[in-house]
């Protein structure tokens, strides 16, 4: 029976002829007598910057088109609202402000650049990500990620430097909506042994913050003690706990869910059943307990996670899936068969861990093929591995090693930079952002599994997961949720282009390149995507309308800067906001073929502004609807 989707009570824009409610004056229409009922809402897309004073900033030149049941229609214009820089000592730590971006150790000290020996001072990331808007006892606080710092002060690339996320208290102004910091604090890892590359991410229902722990290192390689992943979890180890004998390659490559406490506290604890492999989000669907995974890199896989209660991820089965292709048009779509890797809790799957159990423990190997060994090409090694589990360690193959243990049985271990992902929950959809389609997802003649083959889009294709109840696993048993993925498609896609243009852009700047964060608000049938692009000199935030699918440029970032910590917040009493961070700006400028503005004078002027990966920026987009609730859908059989 077809349904009818109608646009119930809702929200109220400010009048056209007034400025933004959260930038330039008190808020308006506050009594329900105002409201009128709204008939749609449609973005309006901004211009790619053109000049050197807008290539260096952050900005929002789109608007907001609000169209009445009356037949009167108000357009409000977006605009960028940067809260804080990564390096602003906004962060109190031990009696003293340290800058927001700052690693701090297992004892709460800021992690010390030293390398220009006369010249210590306080590592500073300038990779901001993920961020959630959490109201807690009436107060309103910002949970953000530093992902990593790129280079040190001597200008050397930095490698297994711990992470950190900062607890930032905001203050709304009750007449325009507009945020300010009000104090912000370090989170403590210590009593989950530090935070690895810290990602994307996701808020829940509940009012909690999931992370993420990306490109997990690699355990095998970790035995070898000239390997970079030994130098790289050593070198974690020598920053957080002072002592390199603790580096435990185990210890990273989870999801950590972060509460805040009635008094502001934050606490932290990692959920090691939902699986150990390169965590971008953990995006949780409707019934509060299914969730589903972007796992980053090359040669990666689709994993779903079942817990056993709602709102309680301690405890569930993991799920990888197989990839059964149905076709190449509009990126490519094909079916999904869910394999069980298997159950267990977090204490199990920890009590693994601090039993010292190594990769040698889990695994048998063999050079070539052998009896009894699995053929698997999965990101944690560049090479075909040989691989068997040795008896009774199945449980440790599956939770520590689940991409490999999946690709053993029959997974697919072929996606390539599976990134961002966003839940539509009226439509029984979900989204999910593949940045670039190439290597793994090609024909790839000759490897040891070829499930996906897919044509080559370097700009990378955000795709529609179309998610279904009663469906079963490969050995035929009930997976206990409504929202499984069945099958995936093709949604929005990029274009390459064959050779840059004049402002060095390797894929069309009129539509999205490499999409990564995504967040959807289900009031406005609208699918927000951040881009991480190299093939973008400018990367940009896009509004995509699934109803009437199109596609709007609303914000754009400092030339060389990716889009990061994108999150729609809807859910407040009296505001409405979109949360957009940017993160290494003026990264590889002089890598681009920039002829329509002067290279050398774009690259002055990024050193003058922002600086070049000094720092990033953490803000808001503003403009949208405030002081009433979000209106609601009301679906009606037909």
């Amino acid at each position: 029976m077809k349904k009818r989707v109608t646009l119930g009570l809702s929200l109220t824009l400010l009048a056209s002829s007034a400025a933004s409610a959260f930038a330039d004056g008190p808020a308006q229409n506050h009594g329900h007598h105002n409201q009128k009922q709204i008939k749609s809402v449609e973005f309006q897309s901004m211009k790619a910057p053109s000049t050197i004073e807008n290539m260096v900033k952050t900005y929002s030149e789109a608007s907001v088109k609000v169209t009445y049941k009356d037949g009167s229609v108000e357009e409000t214009p977006l605009h960028y609202n940067q809260l804080f820089l990564s390096k602003d000592k906004i962060a109190e730590n031990k009696g003293e402000l340290i800058p927001a971006g700052t690693p701090i150790d297992a004892e709460g000290n800021p992690i010390i650049d030293r390398s220009i020996p006369d010249q210590p001072s306080p590592y500073i990331s300038d990779a901001p990500d993920s961020n959630s808007f959490i109201e807690i006892n009436g107060k309103s606080y910002i949970i953000s990620h530093y992902e990593y710092d790129s280079v040190d002060n001597a200008g050397n690339e930095v490698s297994g430097l711990p992470a950190s996320m900062t607890l930032t208290q905001v203050d709304k102004d009750p007449e325009t909506g507009e945020l300010s910091v009000n104090h912000a604090k370090k989170i403590d890892f210590a009593n989950v042994n530090g935070l690895w590359t810290p990602c994307n991410g996701s808020t829940t229902e509940w009012g909690t913050h999931l992370g993420s722990e990306e490109y997990e290192p690699d355990a095998r390689a970790f035995e070898d003690p000239t390997s970079s992943a030994y130098k790289d979890v050593t070198n974690f180890a020598k920053h957080y706990f002072g002592d390199e004998t603790k580096a435990n390659p185990y210890f990273y490559g989870w999801i950590p869910e972060i509460s805040i406490d009635k008094n502001g506290e934050a606490s932290v604890e990692k959920h090691y059943s939902t699986g150990r492999f390169s965590h971008e989000t953990m995006q949780v669907l409707p019934d509060n307990k299914t969730a589903l995974f972007g796992d980053d890199g090359k040669n990666t896989m689709m994993f779903m996670y079942v817990a056993d209660k709602a709102k309680d991820f301690s405890a569930g089965t993991l799920y990888a899936a197989k990839f059964n292709q149905t076709g190449t048009d509009n990126g490519g779509k094909g079916d999904l068969q869910w394999i069980k890797l298997g159950h267990a809790s977090d204490d199990e799957v920890k009590e693994i861990i601090d039993n010292g159990t190594t990769f040698s423990d889990i695994f048998e190997t063999s050079d070539k093929p052998a009896e009894g060994f699995t053929a698997v090409k999965t990101a944690a090694s560049k090479n075909v591995e040989y691989l068997k589990v040795k008896p009774g360690m199945e449980k440790a193959a599956a939770f520590l090693e689940s991409r490999r243990y999946g690709a053993i049985l029959g997974a697919t271990s072929e996606f390539n930079k599976m990134e961002g992902i966003a839940v539509n929950e009226e439509d029984n959809k979900a989204y999910i952002a593949i940045s670039y389609q190439e290597k793994a997802m090609l024909k790839e003649p000759g490897a040891v599994q070829d499930d996906i083959q897919l044509p080559e889009l370097k700009s990378g294709v955000t795709y529609q997961l179309n998610l279904t109840a009663h469906q079963k696993d490969q050995d035929n048993g009930k997976i206990k949720s409504r929202y499984v993925p069945a099958s995936m498609e093709g949604l929005v896609i990029g274009q390459d282009l064959e050779k840059a243009d004049a402002y060095g852009n390797t894929a069309d700047p009129e539509k999205v390149a490499n999409p990564d964060n995504l967040s959807f608000s289900n009031d406005m049938d609208t699918l927000f995507i951040g881009e991480d692009s190299s093939l973008h000199t400018n990367n940009f935030v896009w509004a995509y309308n699934v109803k009437t699918k199109k596609l709007s440029r609303i914000l754009s970032v400092p030339v060389g800067a990716e889009a990061t910590g994108l999150r729609a917040v809807e859910n407040l009493k009296d505001s409405r906001y979109v949360l957009s961070n940017y993160q290494h700006p003026g990264e590889d400028i002089s890598d681009k073929e920039i002829t329509a503005v002067d290279k050398e004078e774009l690259t002055n002027e990024m050193k003058k502004t922002i600086g070049i990966q000094e720092t990033g920026g953490v803000g808001y987009i503003s403009g949208l609807s405030s002081n009433t609730p979000p209106y609601k859908k009301h679906i009606e059989d037909k």
